[in-house]
């Protein structure tokens, strides 16, 4: 090619080649009116219209109707994560997926609750948010039987079970099986004392304190 140097080993390779320069798309879709440049393209995009999935993934039998979403699926099973963000340096297997990060750094929320108008950044957040709607709760403890609607509020839950403290206090190493325990606990270092004594004003830091404090009025 002369254009960009690319060789092949057939005139016709060379001759299909150089519509992607000139742009030529020979090849139209009867359904939808889309040209293409090469027909293994159209064939490619026909899958679609068709529902023929005819790509299987040899690892877990998954099938796509394109080479390229075959591809994009195999960066699962090797770990491949080209898609780098560049704010926060968190990497993906798939753009989409990085797109769909990246409205947590620009605040963009597109997806909204049609019941109660609340927007979610992504659009699995939103299929969450609606099991507050609709009661479903498919997330069931094994050890008491309690369920819940977000698998965050059931993996905390079962913190209480197995012991798991997965929220730690920095200053001073303590850790805690939720994160309302930790914040409760954080009152120690920063000094807060939300609750006071309306007959002395004396200030505590936790409920209980307060509950103690207020014998000494009463007895």
């Amino acid at each position: 090619c002369d254009l960009c140097g690319k060789a092949f080993n057939q005139k016709a390779h060379l001759n299909s080649h150089m519509k992607v320069h000139t742009g030529e798309k020979s090849f139209q879709c009867d359904l939808c009116g889309k040209a293409f440049s090469r027909k293994v393209h159209l064939n490619s995009h026909i899958n679609i219209h068709t529902g023929e999935k005819s790509f299987f993934c040899d690892l877990c039998g998954k099938a796509f109707n394109q080479k390229a979403h075959l591809n994009s699926h195999m960066k699962v099973h090797t770990g491949e994560k080209s898609f780098h963000c560049a704010l926060c340096g968190k990497a993906f297997s798939q753009k989409g997926t990085l797109n769909s990060h990246m409205k947590i750094h620009t605040g963009e929320k597109s997806f909204h609750c049609a019941l109660c108008g609340k927007a979610f950044s992504q659009k699995g957040t939103l299929n969450s948010h609606m099991k507050i709607h609709t009661g479903e709760k498919s997330f069931c403890c094994d050890v008491c039987g309690k369920s819940f609607s977000l698998k965050s509020n059931f993996n905390k839950h079962v913190n209480l079970h197995t012991g798991e403290k997965c929220s730690w206090c920095d200053p001073c190493g303590k850790t805690f099986t939720s994160m309302a325990q930790l914040n409760h606990h954080m009152r120690i270092h920063t000094v807060q004392k939300p609750f006071g004594c309306g007959i002395c004003g004396t200030s505590f830091s936790s409920k209980q304190g307060i509950k103690t404090h207020m014998k000494i009025h009463t007895e």
